[in-house]
């Protein structure tokens, strides 16, 4: 279904024959995970390029798949595939290639057109199909239960760093291959960088803690974010905290297809503005989740020719952030259904651990 799928693209682009050249686009089509490979994608064959190390790996993933074996260099391998197949207007993937490579494959089939190609796979990948959904829910359990057990055990005097090892040690032995991203534990001030990472700064007891993380599962990602107090909290963290958690459940009620991403962003926007603070809601709302962690389509105050489809798995994340005090930042999952939306994060909502 996805190979015909770029079938009818290489068709529709007027091209002999696509090469593909991106990991994720290649596991995508073929399911190979190695590091090294490339496709050709022509109407009536489908290759692929690999060196000794990947002979059987390609076997048992790609089975389907013409193999080319690489016995000099795999530039000189492509070129020999593409030549083979008789192709003469090559896609290239614009957006994966660099100058460099541009310039090899460029010497090594002179006699070919080179047409580049930008964003042929992300449409195809944003809408998500059962098998995928159903990694996705695993993807998403595994992150639920590191975050159940990281709450037995998070005590103030713990560091950023050791809270971010908890998550990921728990994900990476209860069935991740790695963590989606870098993770985010970022405590009193340092909550208010979206992106903090994690320090070796103590917790205190009574501030935000904002923890952002994911596990990956047979290759795709999932993503979370909590934000929690430990002992009691102020009245500021509190208004500031039920603002946020408002904000992600009007969106998670009116999400439907059809909208855009502009228009699925506004039902934050709009009413973190309404309630004076909309300065403090600088990034998107949300964005795609699958093979990479962010990927289409993105839902932000840009993203007027975005249109939010059936079938696609996106974050709904809004949050606020305060420079010198903190921020609060509450993330979910959701698969869009043909009437709303279905959570997939399934790790509670309440604003402090009480110890």
């Amino acid at each position: 279904m996805r190979i015909e799928t770029l079938r009818n693209e290489i068709a529709a682009c007027g091209l002999d024959g696509m090469l593909v050249t991106d990991p994720l686009n290649r596991r995508y089509l073929c399911g190979f995970t190695g590091s090294t490979a490339t496709l050709l994608v022509t109407a009536e064959r489908a290759m692929i390029a690999i060196d000794f190390r990947y002979f059987e790996r390609a076997d048992r993933e790609s089975p389907d798949w013409e193999q080319v074996r690489v016995q000099t260099t795999h530039q000189q391998a492509v070129a020999d595939m593409v030549h083979e197949a008789g192709v003469r207007c090559l896609g290239i993937e614009s957006d994966h290639l660099t100058l460099a490579q541009h310039a090899d494959l460029r010497q090594a089939l002179e006699d070919v057109e080179l047409a580049p190609v930008k964003g042929l796979f992300l449409p195809m990948r944003a809408i998500k199909d059962a098998t995928e959904v159903a990694i996705l829910r695993r993807a998403v359990a595994c992150a639920d239960a590191a975050f159940a057990y990281l709450c037995t055990v998070i005590r103030p005097g713990m560091t950023e760093r050791q809270v971010a090892w908890e998550l990921e040690s728990h994900m990476r032995t209860h069935g991740a291959t790695a963590t989606s991203f870098p993770l985010i534990v970022g405590s009193g001030p340092n909550g208010a960088l979206p992106h903090a990472g994690f320090t070796d700064r103590a917790i205190q007891a009574g501030e935000p803690i904002v923890m952002d993380f994911g596990a990956l599962i047979d290759g795709y990602c999932s993503d979370i974010t909590r934000t929690i107090c430990l002992g009691n909290a102020d009245e500021r963290y509190e208004e500031i905290w039920r603002l946020v958690l408002e904000a992600q459940q009007a969106v998670e009620t009116q999400l439907r297809p059809g909208m855009t991403g502009k228009e699925a962003d506004a039902i934050a926007r709009d009413l973190f503005a309404a309630r004076g603070y909309g300065e403090q809601f600088g990034h998107g709302l949300g964005h795609g989740v699958g093979l990479a962690i962010h990927e289409t389509p993105f839902m932000s105050r840009l993203a007027d020719e975005v249109i939010i489809e059936e079938g696609m798995v996106v974050t709904v994340e809004p949050g606020l952030y305060l420079p010198g005090w903190g921020g609060v930042r509450i993330e979910d999952i959701v698969l869009i259904g043909a009437e709303g939306v279905e959570v997939l994060t399934r790790s509670p909502k309440e604003p402090v651990l009480n110890m």
